[in-house]
């Protein structure tokens, strides 16, 4: 019997359980996977897991049940495990939107849930996941999907209803970040810089900077002034930021992220 089954081998998926495996929590005898695509489930067979084409079954003989597919296939992959889901089984959502109360009202009321809203940074061992604890889900079996998570990066505890709030700070984010970065880079390469110089040097920046926001103490403002000197470069950079409305964009972005998760929520 595996403790842990995966519905859906996707990206994070698959980043999920290469962590866990490298990290020594589980080996991959403990791990079993579905997946529609048979393709995708080779490489988890080549290391060693289970794979099943059946999700029913995977339900059945789990502890811990991790639902890896797109929001628009959650209700119907619920109502295809639901005969042979329990009240001893955990599942773990990671879907955008999808509710704990949505889970329950297919698979039961007594159902334990864990809600994770994770980020695609978890590919490589840099993630941050926000983790919800819904009743009656034991501290204990909430521990353990926290390590899971822990294992590819950062995790946290939130409460459940602020799922759909903490998409902007580490869902999406990624995406922001990135697009942040392409302006710079798209405009040095303007400028008559080689790209991927470029890229590499504004990425070690964005790593610096991320290092002196966790470890310094020191806050926001105060790690600005620090590069900010009186009458130089990068004030005058500051400023074109505020005239042209950065912070008002930056506020928009986060606003209508979190509107759009309740509007596709479940």
């Amino acid at each position: 019997m595996s403790i842990i089954g995966f519905i859906g081998a996707g990206n994070m998926a698959t980043a999920i359980i290469r962590g866990v495996v490298n990290a020594g929590i589980l080996a991959p005898c403990e791990i079993t996977v579905t997946d529609i695509d048979a393709e995708k489930l080779k490489p988890f067979q080549q290391m060693g897991a289970n794979v099943t084409d059946n999700a029913k079954e995977l339900t059945k003989s789990c502890k811990y049940i991790l639902m890896a597919v797109k929001p628009q296939n959650y209700e119907a992959m619920l109502k295809e495990i639901a005969p042979y889901s329990s009240d001893d089984k955990v599942f773990i959502s990671i879907a955008a939107g999808i509710s704990g109360h949505f889970i329950k009202e297919i698979l039961g009321e007594k159902t334990r849930v864990v809600l994770v809203m994770p980020n695609t940074p978890i590919l490589v061992g840099k993630g941050a996941s926000a983790l919800s604890r819904v009743e009656p889900t034991t501290k204990e079996e909430f521990s353990f999907v926290r390590g899971l998570f822990a294992a590819g990066g950062e995790a946290v505890e939130i409460t459940p209803d602020k799922m759909n709030e903490i998409i902007p700070v580490n869902g999406s984010s990624p995406a922001f970040i990135y697009l942040f970065t392409k302006v710079f880079v798209d405009r040095a390469e303007e400028m008559g810089f080689e790209r991927e110089m470029i890229n590499r040097l504004f990425c070690a920046s964005l790593v610096g900077a991320a290092e002196m926001m966790m470890t310094t103490g020191k806050t926001h403002d105060e790690l600005i002034k620090m590069v900010s000197s009186p009458g130089g470069t990068t004030l005058k950079g500051l400023e074109a930021l505020e005239r042209c409305g950065f912070e008002t964009a930056v506020r928009a972005c986060i606003d209508d992220c979190v509107e759009r998760a309740y509007q596709l929520g479940k």
